[in-house]
């Protein structure tokens, strides 16, 4: 009898747009769009192989579903699930990594350009009417801005920092990175700066940073004073890292002229959060990593995982 599959919570990763027939190859495969707190370990059952996105998998879930073999991520990060608990038990839990690194350095300079440009605003003035009936040849509502001569500094430096860093040197951007540990490759792409240096001299200040308890919070009023009048921070890795209440503070005194954000610290974000009034504040709903082909990606790999763990040659393992 083919074992048990199950994903917690498929529609993110495919809303309907993609397939799961590869998957259900593999064994007997039930596909939930979501799943509430409340029937994690119901759904899970007697399941040997279960993936999940958002959908926590805690220490109790993890020690009652006793068929579990294999733990799935659909995603790189993987800290909603208890990586301890599962280890404890010897099941492994794979992550997805690489798969959107393209659609996520592509989304960072989708938020910077529309900072610099405005585009969405100008079209939208442009409908109404208001370019018709302007006494000018052009008109623009904000200052725009030219990136050439400017400098980008990363705050982390991994695949994804290291993408982006690419793009930016096209747009005749300098590139300074602080990373905690250096590579030859990410030499050639960026020079390697101290924290504090970054800090103090970008114009543009890009997070790509895994989420850890020292990493929590790392942009706060403290940091911020140290940067650049005016400067932009742009945030596609993790919410927690930036001090929400502290950016917001700083947009409003224009400390900080843009803070770029595809996450925030609660998602979805919670209609009291500060950042919604802010001025400058342009938050996105976690859609970097989310384009059909990254998303494939995503689903083709999480195939392979599980289909190389059938086989005794476990990949992407972050826990044993």
């Amino acid at each position: 009898m083919a074992k048990k599959i199950v994903v917690l919570d498929g529609y993110t990763a495919n809303p309907g747009d993609l397939s799961w027939e590869e998957l259900e190859k593999l064994g007997e495969l039930t596909v939930y769009d979501r799943t509430p707190s409340d029937k994690i370990i119901e759904r899970i059952g007697d399941a040997s192989y279960v993936f999940t996105n958002k959908t926590p998998l805690s220490k109790e879930t993890i020690e009652q579903s006793s068929n579990l073999e294999f733990i799935g991520v659909l995603a790189t990060g993987y800290n909603i699930v208890d990586i301890e608990a599962a280890k404890e038990k010897t099941i492994p839990v794979c992550n997805i990594p690489s798969y959107s690194t393209d659609s996520v350095a592509q989304f960072v300079f989708a938020l910077l350009l529309e900072i610099c440009h405005h585009v969405g605003h100008h079209s939208h003035e442009v409908k109404k009417g208001r370019w018709t009936s302007c006494n000018d040849f052009s008109f623009w509502d904000y200052p725009l801005i030219e990136l050439s001569g400017k400098t980008i500094g990363f705050i982390g430096f991994g695949e994804i920092g290291q993408a982006t860093a690419k793009i930016a040197r096209s747009f005749g951007l300098h590139t300074i990175a602080y990373n905690r540990s250096q590579s030859d490759e990410g030499a050639k792409l960026a020079e390697y700066v101290s924290l504090d240096e970054l800090l103090e001299t970008a114009d543009i200040i890009s997070l790509h940073l895994p989420l850890f308890p020292e990493t929590k919070n790392l942009i706060n009023a403290k940091t911020i004073d140290q940067m650049k009048d005016g400067v932009v921070v742009i945030n596609t890795a993790r919410g927690p890292l930036v001090n929400e209440t502290e950016m917001a503070k700083a947009l409003e005194e224009g400390k900080v002229g843009y803070y770029a954000a595809d996450v925030t610290e609660i998602e979805p974000i919670p209609g009291d959060n500060p950042l919604l009034k802010a001025p400058n504040a342009i938050i996105t709903p976690h859609i970097a990593w989310a384009p059909k082909e990254a998303r494939q990606r995503l689903i083709n790999l999480a195939v392979r995982n599980l289909k190389l763990f059938q086989t005794g040659n476990t990949v992407n393992v972050v826990n044993l």
